[in-house]
C-alpha cells in the first residue's frame, strides 16, 4: 500500500533555472485598491463634516462676497437707476425700497428680492427690475390708477380701476373723484364710470352712486337730485336722461327723483315740499305719489 503524502514538498528547481522572487506588497493591485478606498472614504467623511458644520457654506460665502466687492473696483458698481412709469410713487421711498446707493456693487443687488419689496408699495401694480451690467439698474413700473372713493361703514378708501383698495392714509388730492357706496360697489365701479362717460356733461355733475342689491345703481347729482338707473340697459336710460335734460331744466327745479327703472318711462318725483309727482310717458303726464328718497350714504 502506498503512503498518502499530506504535505507535499516544494517542487525542486531544475539546475540553471532562476529562482522567482515574491512581488512587494506595494506592487500588488489589492494594496492600491485598499489605499484608494481609505483615501476616498477619508475625503468623503471630511467633506461631510465640513458641510454639516456649515464651514463650506461660510467659506463659499466669504469667497463670493470678496469677489463681489472686488468687482466694484472694475466698474461693476451702480452708477445709474432708470425708472419708467413712475407717476404717483415717491422717488425717495422707491430708492429706499430698492436699497440702492451710488457705488453699490451691482452684483450684490438682488432683483428678485427688490421686486418683492417694490410691488408691496401702495401705488405699484406690477414691476420689472433688471440689472444691466456693468452699472445700471432698470425699473419698469405699472402704477394703479385711482378711480373713485369707496364709502363703507362711514370710512372712505381710494380704489383703483380694478376695484382694489389703494392703501393710502392721505388721499385728499383725490376728493374730487366720484363716491361709490355699497359692500360690492368697488367691483362694479369701473363699469359704472363707463356708463356715465356716455354723457360726459351729465357725468360731470354726478357726486356719488349707491350699489343697490348688487344689481343696479342709484345716482346722486351735485344738486342732490337722485337718479334710479335700471338693472338692464343702464346706458340707454342714462342717454335718455341726458336728452331729457336738454329739453327740461330738471336740475334747477323741484324734482327730487328721476326714476328710470321702468323701460320706456321716466318718472319724476318732486321734493317732499310738494304733494304730487309727475310721470312722463309719450309726452303725456299723470299724477304719481311721492315716496321718500331711498338714498342712504
Amino acid at each position: 500500500m502506498r503512503r498518502l503524502r499530506i504535505f507535499a514538498s516544494k517542487p525542486k528547481l531544475k539546475r540553471g533555472q532562476p529562482r522567482r522572487r515574491a512581488r512587494p506588497i506595494w506592487r500588488q493591485p489589492t494594496f492600491w485598491s485598499i489605499i484608494f478606498l481609505l483615501v476616498g472614504t477619508a475625503i468623503g467623511l471630511g467633506c461631510l463634516w465640513i458641510w454639516k458644520t456649515g464651514l463650506f457654506q461660510e467659506l463659499a460665502g466669504k469667497t463670493r462676497w470678496q469677489f463681489i466687492t472686488s468687482s466694484a473696483k472694475y466698474g461693476f458698481a451702480v452708477r445709474e437707476v432708470y425708472v419708467k412709469g413712475r407717476i404717483e410713487t415717491n422717488k425717495e421711498l422707491l430708492l429706499n425700497t430698492l436699497r440702492l446707493k451710488r457705488g453699490t456693487p451691482i452684483l450684490a443687488f438682488d432683483p428678485e428680492a427688490a421686486l418683492e419689496r417694490v410691488t408691496a408699495l401702495p401705488w405699484i401694480r406690477t414691476a420689472v427690475i433688471e440689472r444691466q451690467l456693468p452699472d445700471v439698474v432698470y425699473l419698469s413700473l405699472v402704477e394703479r390708477k385711482p378711480l373713485a372713493l369707496w364709502q363703507h361703514k362711514g370710512d372712505f378708501t381710494l380704489i383703483d380701476t380694478s376695484g382694489e383698495i389703494i392703501p393710502l392714509n392721505n388721499f385728499g388730492k383725490y376728493n374730487n373723484l366720484k363716491i361709490v357706496v355699497g359692500w360690492n360697489a368697488p367691483k362694479h365701479a369701473s363699469n359704472l364710470l363707463g356708463i356715465l362717460a356716455v354723457a360726459p356733461e351729465l357725468a360731470k355733475r354726478v357726486k356719488a352712486a349707491v350699489r343697490v342689491g348688487d344689481r343696479r345703481w342709484d345716482i346722486k347729482m351735485d344738486n342732490d337730485l337722485e337718479v334710479y338707473l335700471p338693472e338692464l340697459e343702464p346706458v340707454s336710460a342714462w342717454v335718455q336722461l341726458a336728452e331729457l335734460l336738454e329739453l327740461h331744466d330738471l336740475m334747477e327745479g323741484d324734482v327730487a327723483i328721476v326714476d328710470l327703472r321702468l323701460p320706456g318711462r321716466i318718472i319724476l318725483r318732486q321734493s317732499p315740499k310738494t304733494e304730487e309727482g309727475m310721470e312722463l310717458k309719450s309726452n303725456r303726464t299723470s299724477k304719481q305719489s311721492n315716496p321718500k328718497s331711498r338714498w342712504d350714504t
